[in-house]
Parts: structure tokens; C-alpha cells; sequence
């Protein structure tokens, strides 16, 4: 849950700070986490971090969370043992972990500064809530990495029929999960469709996550700068976004929209009362949190000066302070936040958030 405490509020532990001052962050070495579905082009683009491209030292981990192991042919022919660490001519790694990520990754830190990046490729996982947590959270773990980016690898011909299968009882298929979980879609495949196919496909993944960068790749050669390293999973992201991204929602037509998962933008200006907003926060976590895939926010409270707060969120689990950046002389105090989830009501979210604002009439 989110408090606006002394220490932050950020999950467990005081001192995850770390993860959060850029100065430590290059210490720790940055996970990338790779979801998607089979048959989307993760199997290559192993084989091409693996294989075939020369500037980059990563240590791909294949994490089969307990699912039968279907890309066993991945890679390397000789996993001897499960935890055996495959080096290849390029100075890369590979290793299978079917067993306890947390004990790999802890086999892992004493030669982690020999790698530029981890790349954590799942299979069968749509929510990396569990991994994030852990990272975060877990001693041994945070102060040796953080989670760099959520990168989304769709196959352009095949993630429609993925995002259109039904779940019973209203579930969101793991196709949406993914696609709203990502801070980067790498939309692969894109020769085998048309134009006019991959715009439709891009407005549909657009309605999903607006927030996420799509990167448009052919057999999965992905550039790797633009996944590796590149510091989107923080919560400063929100800084960074497109203003129009906040304007276009205000104007949105009343599309309808069939997909379950939707992305939300809400802006507004004033000061937030931080009590307030706490408590609308608090019972929005409690009440919501299992639809809740992403949250991220830009927050000014009343008789905070000039500080700036940003926070973001998986699920439950919020990490809240403030930003490296105050608020410049002068400058407009907007608002901005960011809610990624299932069955969301942008209307409803508005206006209780709108009620956070603090009033000069009302006494604290």
C-alpha cells in the first residue's frame, strides 16, 4: 500500500531507496524481463543476443516457471546440470533456471559485473508482478539489481487471436496482461503482415497500453539499446511521457472498446491534500488492486513546496517519493497520472481523484 511516511512508503524495506538514486542504480546491474507468447520470436531472439550480435555482455536467464520445458532445445544442446551457466563465443551467458529464480540470481551476483545487463526470458507467465516484488524487496536481491524494463515480445501476425481469446468469468486473457504489464512492446514479425494490418494492430495495442513504446522488429533482431538499459521500469518514467497523451484522452470519441484491459490518463492542476489522496489511494488498492497491472503518478501536495512526488506501481506494490527534480519557479502544477488495468472507469477515476485536491476555504 502506499503511505506518504518518512521513508517514502516504498514496499518492506527502508533502504530499497537505493533503487531509486541514480548514483547507487549503477551499481546494481539492470534486469530486463521478457514475457510473450510462444511462437512470438523469444526463442530467436536468444539465439541473436547469444549468437549473433558482439557489443553487448548479457546473461540471458530462461525461466520456465515450472511449465514443461518446451524451448528445450534452445541454445545450448548440453544443460548438464540445471543451474549450468552456458558461455558462449561472444562472452554471453545462458542458463536455464528451473528452479528458484532468486537462488540463480543469487549464484549469479558475485560474477553479475561481467554482464552490461541480465535478460530474464519467461515462458508462460503473464503477470511479473512476483518478479518485481522479489527484486525489490528481497535483500540479497536489490542490492545487486533492479528491474531495468518489462519488455512485451508480439508476433504481428498471431497476438490478435491471442488478445481476442475469451476466459471464463471475465478473466483477461494472458495476451492483455502482457501487453498492459510492458513499458516496451516489441512488435515482431512485422514483414509478414500488411501496412494497413500492423495500424489497426497498433491502435489496438495503443487502447491497451498507451504508455508502452512499440519497437518494430524483423526476426526478433531487436536493437538491444532500446531494451537493455534503458531505465523505463523507475518512477520518474511518468516524466518523460507525450503531454498529448493525457490532452488525447480528454477528447477521446466514445469508441467502444471490446478488450478488457484499457490505459488511462488522467491530468489536472492544483495541490493534492496528501491525507486525502492517501486514503483514496488505500481504498483503491484494497478494493482494486488485483485489475490494477500498472500505476504511475506526478503529484503536487499542499505545503510540500516545491517538491515534486512520482510513484509507480505493480499491483499492491508502490514505490512513492520524490522526484530528483522539483517543481521550477512558476511552473504549473499539473497532475498526471497513469492507471493500466482491467474494467476501469476513467470518469469515476477523475473525479475522485479531483476531490483529493486541496482547498484554501478548508481548513486541514
Amino acid at each position: 500500500s502506499l503511505s506518504t511516511t518518512q521513508d517514502g512508503g516504498r514496499p518492506k524495506r527502508p533502504d530499497t531507496e537505493k533503487e531509486f538514486t541514480m548514483a547507487e542504480e549503477t551499481a546494481t546491474t539492470p534486469i530486463t524481463v521478457v514475457t510473450g507468447f510462444l511462437g512470438a520470436g523469444k526463442t530467436t531472439l536468444v539465439n541473436y543476443i547469444l549468437k549473433e550480435q558482439n557489443e553487448w555482455k548479457i546473461a540471458v536467464l530462461e525461466n520456465e516457471f515450472g511449465e514443461v520445458s518446451i524451448d528445450d532445445g534452445l541454445v545450448a544442446e548440453s544443460l548438464d546440470a540445471p543451474e549450468d551457466l552456458i558461455t558462449m563465443d561472444n562472452g554471453c551467458v545462458c542458463c536455464s533456471v528451473r528452479g528458484d529464480l532468486i537462488r540463480t540470481l543469487g549464484q549469479l551476483a558475485k560474477r553479475r559485473k561481467e554482464f552490461d545487463a541480465i535478460l530474464l526470458e519467461t515462458t508462460g507467465l503473464a503477470d511479473p508482478a512476483p518478479i518485481v516484488y522479489t527484486v525489490q524487496t528481497n535483500p540479497k536481491m536489490s542490492d545487486n539489481y533492479h528491474i531495468d524494463s518489462i519488455v512485451c515480445l508480439a508476433d504481428c501476425k498471431h497476438i490478435n487471436q491471442h488478445l481476442d481469446e475469451v476466459k471464463p468469468e471475465g478473466a483477461v486473457n494472458e495476451a492483455q496482461q502482457q501487453v498492459a504489464f510492458a513499458d516496451k512492446i516489441l512488435l515482431n514479425k512485422i514483414d509478414l503482415v500488411t501496412d494497413d494490418e500492423k495500424t489497426k494492430l497498433k491502435s489496438r495495442l495503443g487502447k491497451l497500453n498507451q504508455f508502452a513504446t512499440i519497437i518494430e522488429t524483423e526476426r526478433s533482431k531487436a536493437p538491444l539499446d532500446q531494451i537493455l538499459k534503458s531505465d523505463s521500469f523507475n518512477m520518474e518514467s511518468i516524466l518523460t511521457y507525450d503531454p498529448n497523451f493525457f490532452e488525447d484522452q480528454e477528447e477521446e470519441k466514445k469508441e467502444h472498446n471490446l478488450d478488457l484491459v484499457q490505459s488511462v490518463g488522467i491530468q489536472f492542476t492544483g495541490s493534492l491534500h496528501a491525507q486525502w489522496f492517501n486514503m483514496f489511494m488505500m481504498d483503491l488498492l484494497r478494493e482494486r488492486a488485483a485489475d490494477l497491472y500498472r500505476t504511475k503518478g506526478l503529484l503536487s501536495f499542499h505545503g510540500q513546496g516545491d517538491t515534486k512526488f512520482v510513484f509507480q506501481g505493480v499491483h499492491e506494490q508502490i514505490n512513492f517519493g520524490p522526484a530528483k527534480t522539483p517543481w521550477a519557479e512558476g511552473e504549473e502544477r499539473i497532475n498526471k497520472f497513469v492507471f493500466i488495468g482491467k474494467n476501469l472507469d476513467r470518469k469515476e477515476l477523475t473525479k475522485s481523484l479531483m476531490e483529493c485536491i486541496y482547498k484554501e476555504d478548508e481548513k486541514a
